[in-house]
């Protein structure tokens, strides 16, 4: 009989431990949540979002407002929201115990700013994925300019890579080749200013020092890539010094294996710097 009474007292021990945490959490669901701590990881000098920015965003789409409880905040599409915007790379919200709650962030990095032929510009960012363009930020990044049919709503450059169609029309692709190298050389980095894509279906770049445009014809691969720019490097650092910057008004790159130079005219060894 006793032991039947301990099991009892036990059943309604438990059930009373049940019913008091339910009320706590219901109560904790009622009571309204704190301003979320807001998180924004930046790769680089380029933050093309701030704290207070996604916290008025998530304001102006009613997913954060005044009075909010936990039972209201919607985590699901919070994150969603916050993963939808073509700046952001990877996003995650965390509810703590009691009224505090978190929001992670982790922002693109953009490689190269596109000025397209229909007047549209955006940005690539370093994995090939195409970011709108910021009223409130600007990026220190290679300008990538001339008859360019990619738009802002195209494929990303994986999607391309893949398929063969896409690769015969749109040029995305060389243009994230081009800018990917230039973003992480130093020397090009401080060297190239803007990438044109011209009528004749070449990519010339166009050197912060020096008035010669570099005529780097196609990047089809990323082997074509690293070859033209090492050759671009051989000469920089070989024939510049004894030639000077002023010889030279084009400089060739797209042959297998040479470099095409013409000098400017009515060059003499007089304009030599």
């Amino acid at each position: 009989m006793k032991k039947w009474l301990i099991r009892i007292a036990w059943v309604i021990f438990v059930g009373i431990i049940i019913a008091l945490l339910f009320l706590a959490r219901n109560a904790q669901e009622k009571k309204p949540v704190s301003k979320p701590a807001i998180i924004i990881h930046v790769e680089g000098e380029n933050a093309f979002l701030t704290e207070d920015e996604l916290f008025v965003r998530l304001k102006r789409k009613r997913l954060i407002f005044d009075g909010q409880t936990k039972k209201q905040l919607n985590v699901a599409a919070i994150e969603k929201y916050i993963h939808s915007m073509s700046e952001v790379k990877e996003t995650k919200v965390f509810t703590n115990i009691g009224d505090t709650w978190k929001i992670d962030v982790k922002v693109r990095k953009p490689i190269a700013r596109i000025f397209n032929r229909y007047g549209e510009t955006y940005y690539l960012d370093e994995e090939g994925v195409i970011m709108k363009a910021s009223n409130l930020h600007t990026a220190r990044v290679v300008v990538v300019t001339g008859n360019i049919k990619d738009r802002i709503t195209s494929k990303n450059v994986k999607e391309i890579i893949n398929n063969k169609f896409l690769k015969s029309i749109q040029k995305l692709d060389e243009i994230y080749r081009i800018s990917y190298y230039v973003c992480n050389d130093p020397l090009m980095r401080a060297l190239i200013g803007q990438i044109h894509f011209d009528k004749k279906g070449d990519f010339v770049l166009i050197p912060i020092v020096g008035g010669q445009k570099i005529i780097f014809g196609s990047a089809k691969t990323t082997e074509d890539v690293q070859e033209k720019f090492e050759k671009l490097k051989i000469f920089y650092k070989e024939a510049i010094p004894f030639e000077g910057w002023n010889k030279y008004k084009e400089i060739g790159l797209k042959y297998k294996n040479q470099i095409v130079c013409k000098t400017v005219d009515g060059y003499t060894e007089e304009n030599k710097q």
